[in-house]
């Protein structure tokens, strides 16, 4: 009877524990990895809609999101938070997804080569104000909506203010510059590092580990000089252990394989060829 009596009062207070979760984080603007592993769940709705809509910002996202965990496993930092906060950080995004260059496929035209500099760049800039007010419509924690302002901190649009620069060599750096703040903590400098080194990364034509390295170390320096991770209590071990950590993870999506071989042997630009015939050929 003892034994059931404590099992009765086990599951109580089991029934009672989310509840009081709720309470507690609610309360004291808490979020416990319990909300954390929630808000990873990419069957939610935001992230369904984010792969119709804005497709290439999702797959950038979930890299972003495995670079950031990396890197903070690497310096003591908490992984799972900054891979949430990497998984959300361009939600925003979703809103004008056709205006960001991971969205754009070939053969479509780039909207902003119809857009003034000033224009382009506010369009940019409003991908952290939806983002904001998207994590209020969806309940995000503080914490997480965090990330959104803070990956980009205060960092410059270079290529619409050299464009501008060209057409007025008076343009004030400030109008072209994110909002800000810069990132308050190491995981939300983590994922401004990721969101960079992968767009830069993916960009490169060779994807060796040196190569990689190479282009990582020049990309930290132009955050370290631009001020970009004063705010943070990143240290240059610690982004010596976060540049390692990319390159493993970065050399991994960008991996090389063996070519099949029918490729070898003109296979590709046959079915090129083929196209506008939409002929299977057997052989290929």
């Amino acid at each position: 009877l003892s034994d059931l009596l404590f099992v009765g009062i086990n599951a109580f207070l089991v029934l009672l524990a989310y509840p009081l979760l709720w309470a507690f984080e609610r309360t004291f603007n808490l979020t416990t990895d319990l909300t954390l592993l929630e808000l990873s769940d990419l069957n939610r709705p935001i992230f369904k809609r984010m792969m119709i809509e804005a497709n290439g910002t999702y797959h950038h996202s979930m890299v972003v999101g495995s670079l950031s965990e990396a890197a903070a496993e690497a310096v003591g930092a908490n992984p799972l938070l900054a891979r949430v906060g990497g998984y959300y950080h361009d939600i925003g995004k979703i809103a004008k997804s056709g205006y960001f260059g991971e969205n754009l496929r070939k053969g479509m035209q780039n909207p902003h080569e119809k857009l003034t500099p000033t224009m382009s760049s506010l369009i940019l800039e409003s991908h952290v104000r939806e983002g904001l007010e998207m994590a209020r419509e969806i309940g995000l924690p503080n914490r997480v909506s965090a990330f959104i302002p803070e990956h980009q901190g205060t960092t410059l649009m270079q290529y619409f203010y050299n464009k501008a620069l060209e057409m007025d060599p008076e343009v004030d750096e400030r109008d072209y510059r994110y909002p800000g703040p810069k990132p308050q903590s190491r995981e939300t400098a983590l994922v401004m590092l990721s969101d960079t080194a992968e767009a830069t990364v993916r960009s490169l034509d060779d994807h060796t580990p040196n190569k990689i390295r190479a282009v990582l170390s020049r990309m930290f320096e132009a955050r370290i000089a631009d001020g970009q991770l004063d705010d943070c209590s990143l240290t240059m071990s610690d982004l010596a252990k976060i540049r390692d950590a990319f390159t493993h993870v970065l050399t991994g999506v960008y991996h090389g394989r063996v070519k099949y071989q029918w490729q070898k042997d003109g296979g590709e630009e046959q079915q090129d060829s083929d196209t506008e015939e939409r002929v299977i050929k057997p052989e290929l």
